[in-house]
């Protein structure tokens, strides 16, 4: 149990963790004992840990609803411009921290707990992870939502309240092993339902023309019942939200078959609609042409439109007069994260047109000025491509509508007379393999601003992946670069930093991580040296227990920790990590020291991916086991990796994996957070390694490999495999040990299918890069050996991450995108009077 705070501690964290006053404490403590009674019905003498938790959450929430309720007031009363961030996945992780940070309420909470005879980290332990997203792509959209509330924008989440997230992993005999995420099961004290905001979804049936025009009849028809989360912002008593549909069925669905008295069956026929909502897709970077996952992908946006349309109709102006859409532009802007929410172009077509009567000219400038589209990928298997026949059955106005945008479109031919194979390169509908719809150009076509996530991507997508797209409308296209959140990636995960650099430059830089440049004052400052090394020690042999505790694998916490965290994923080389580890196994005269931690989930339905898993796993099995290796070398893969544990792993690291092939990682942000929490990089010129090399200048990162040009001349040239395998001693040997069966003697050929794909059929070129790669490594291991040298280097790198503040990636879409402005206006609190003139 965690000791009361020192005077002196106390003096040193109130600007960052709040405030601990002797009413906070016993207003606090009241306030949970009133929940466990009320709200959980339980005494002292039969709560459970779990109980507690919900109290406390209870308690925390209290806080936030008055902020809450009045930040909805104030957009009422000052009709800002609103933003809709569309997303199909939100990784949130865990709430309850990072409400009592932006609160200022974790000290007080602390010492309140403390009071109680209860400890805090097992309270927090007890709350199960949000986890309805795969990987980056869910948790950038987690990270925009906490920036958007702290700058004061009026923004709102639009979501599914999947009811199973990702996956739980288990790793069983080194094979993956899925089990459901119930993440429901006890309840979720953050959300509230709104069954009052249900709203039709229609599906199916067929388009009838009329004189009242185009009418779409004969639907199937799910409800979509909202559930509310707040998102508070860091100390700016601005609370937005988060809406998370849920699908319902409704109450007549299929009960006509009650007429030929199978009433039972078509009450049971009701989870046919309530499927939609019930599983996240497991898929990252692989797109799978499933009914169900076009079904979420419509269901989302077809409730969320008409959420934002009635809202804009509500608006205190449309109120008080016939509304005219003219203006939804100027009061809305719509972010498509990546191309699952695409069917929003075609809807709110579809609502203008057929709905409001709008002429389609208007409408299609309307909606134009309205979105804008992030890409996330380049890589082709990722990318939307829905086939007409199933858009036919399902979304039958929509295809047409889709059609005819398409035909506005390829009016450019009078622009490109002689070049027809571009007009059929730029159409939204392609014809080889069958027909279907490219939802990507479909974005690009329907929005006035499309964004990369990194330079370099930004730039590949200009000059290659949507080229003629670029060259057509150059100004459309532009990079916003990703950034993290630094209230959970800092203060939350790793408040022993958090807490030196406040004491270092003060606080403001929690806002402002750019301030974070003033560092550099102290990069040969001895004590701070001493400090910072003491932090990164601490938050190692805090995760040294984790580890020995959950992996019994005895840990030396004075070792390198080398973690490479990733989705498996052939582009992201896992593999190439893999044969550094065999390499280093196969010199045991060597003095390193390293633990490395390769966690992460595969696709259910991704082979190779699972046999990287079983690879590495029993390769660690033969390290770990080995007594000449001893306690010099750890391979651990670490089980079921999600926010919470990122939290654990990302403070504890000493080196940063990041390996991708030269021109495949659009951005990352995991590579963001290794560097804000003090971990050093190995890594190739991709995605945001790029920018960080800027910034931290590339002699403070190990940088290593083929640049984007170089991977491009290779593929000009071939890629030959056998080449670098006659070529490189060590790389050999390790392939004939993987090949031979030596970490798998029970059976040798168990990864036939590895090498074979890295011998003949390797997009990734893990060969290419190996030599290159291991020379980083021993650079690694030498500067290790000198702890002020590398701490310097680590102090360098942090003072260098101010960039990559999610708070300033989304000042760069507010400014540049949605035509808003960012305000450090704090909304007074619940109990104080408004002071400020509303305009």
């Amino acid at each position: 149990m965690a000791a009361p705070l020192t005077d002196q501690e106390k003096r040193k964290q109130i600007s960052i963790r709040g405030i601990v006053g002797v009413e906070n404490v016993a207003e606090l403590k009241k306030g949970f004992n009133r929940h466990l009674h009320f709200t959980l019905v339980k005494d002292r003498n039969v709560a459970t840990p779990r109980d507690y938790y919900f109290a406390l959450a209870h308690t925390v929430r209290d806080h936030l609803v008055g902020r809450w309720i009045r930040t909805q007031q104030f957009y009422y009363e000052t009709d800002p411009k609103r933003v809709y961030y569309l997303s199909l996945e939100f990784y949130m992780g865990r709430t309850l921290q990072n409400t009592m940070i932006n609160l200022g309420l974790q000290n007080a909470c602390d010492e309140a707990i403390y009071q109680l005879g209860l400890d805090m980290e097992d309270l927090e332990e007890m709350e199960e992870d949000a986890g309805l997203g795969n990987g980056g792509l869910g948790r950038l959209a987690a990270c925009f939502l906490d920036s958007m509330a702290t700058l004061g924008l009026a923004a709102y989440g639009y979501g599914i309240r999947y009811e199973y997230g990702i996956f739980n992993q288990k790793i069983k005999n080194g094979w993956q092993v899925e089990e459901a995420d119930d993440w429901l099961r006890h309840g979720n004290p953050w959300e509230k339902a709104r069954p009052e905001y249900m709203l039709p979804v229609h599906f199916y049936g067929r388009v009838e023309e009329s004189k009242e025009g185009t009418q779409w009849v004969d639907t199937q028809v799910v409800l979509a019942m909202p559930y509310d989360t707040p998102i508070p912002g860091y100390m700016n008593n601005t609370v937005n939200t988060m809406r998370l549909w849920s699908a319902r069925a409704p109450n007549d669905f299929n009960l006509m078959d009650f007429n030929v008295g199978d009433y039972i069956q078509a009450v049971l026929d009701r989870n046919l609609a309530e499927n939609i909502s019930r599983v996240l897709y497991p898929n990252d970077n692989f797109f799978e042409g499933k009914e169900l996952r076009l079904k979420q992908e419509y269901f989302v946006v077809a409730a969320t439109l008409q959420d934002i349309i009635r809202r804009f109709k509500n608006s205190k102006k449309g109120s008080t007069g016939p509304v005219s859409f003219d203006s939804f532009p100027e009061k809305v802007a719509i972010q498509l994260n990546d191309t699952h929410p695409a069917m929003a172009i075609p809807e709110l077509m579809r609502v203008f047109v057929d709905i409001e009567k709008l002429d389609w000219d208007t409408a299609w400038a309307i909606t134009k000025r309205t979105f804008a589209y992030t890409n996330h990928t380049v890589l082709p298997e990722a990318l939307e491509r829905w086939p007409v026949g199933l858009l036919e059955t399902l979304l039958p106005r929509h295809l047409q509508i889709i059609y005819r945008i398409n035909q506005g479109h390829l009016d450019i031919s009078a622009l490109f007379p002689e070049d027809m194979d571009r007009i059929r390169r730029m159409s939204l509908i392609e014809e080889d393999g069958g027909k279907r719809v490219n939802m990507a150009h479909l974005c690009i076509v329907g929005s006035h601003a499309v964004n990369g996530v990194a330079e370099i991507h930004s730039n590949i997508i200009k000059t290659d992946v949507f080229r003629d797209f670029s060259e057509l409308e150059p100004e459309k296209f532009q990079n916003k670069t990703n950034g993290i959140t630094p209230r959970r990636w800092l203060l939350l995960c790793n408040p022993g930093l958090a807490e030196l650099i406040a004491e270092a430059i003060g606080e403001e830089y929690v806002k402002d991580l750019s301030q974070l440049q003033k560092l550099n004052e102290l990069v040969d400052d001895d004590a701070f040296i001493r400090d910072v090394s003491k932090v990164k020690q601490d938050n190692k042999e805090k995760f040294s227990q984790y580890l020995e505790k959950e992996y019994t694998v005895e840990i030396n916490p004075s070792s390198m920790f080398d973690v490479h965290v990733k989705r498996i994923h052939e582009y992201k080389r896992q593999l190439l990590n893999c044969l550094h580890i065999v390499t280093m196994y196969n010199r045991t005269k060597d003095k390193w020291i390293k633990i490395l931690c390769l966690p992460l989930q595969a696709a259910p339905g991704y082979h190779m991916a699972k046999m990287i898993i079983k690879l590495i796993t029993a390769v660690g099995e033969v390290v770990n086991k080995d007594p000449v290796v001893g306690r010099k070398l750890k391979v651990i893969y670490l089980e079921n990796y999600r926010v919470s544990l990122a939290e654990k792993v990302i403070p504890a690291t000493d080196l940063s994996e990041q390996i991708s092939t030269a021109g495949t990682e659009a951005s990352g942000t995991g590579n963001m957070k290794f560097m804000l929490n003090g971990a050093l990089t190995i890594g190739t010129m991709d995605g945001a390694n790029v920018e960080m090399a800027e910034e931290a200048g590339e002699e403070n990162m190990f940088i290593f490999g083929m640049r984007v040009e170089d991977v491009a001349a290779m593929d000009v040239e071939g890629y030959d495999a056998i080449t670098y395998y006659e070529k490189i001693p060590e790389l050999k040997q390790a392939i004939d040990q993987i090949n031979s069966g030596f970490f798998s003697p029970k059976q040798p050929e168990l990864f036939k299918d590895v090498t074979n794909m890295l011998f003949n059929h390797d997009r990734f070129k893990v060969f290419a890069d190996f030599e290159d790669y291991i020379k980083s490594q021993e650079k690694v291991s030498q500067l290790y050996q000198n702890p002020r040298e590398w701490t310097k280097m680590v102090i360098k790198n942090i003072a260098a991450s101010g960039k990559f503040s999610s708070d300033r990636t989304i000042t760069d879409y507010a400014t540049e995108v949605w035509g808003v402005e960012p305000t450090d206006l704090k909304i007074p609190p619940p109990n104080e009077p408004l002071t400020f003139q509303l305009e």
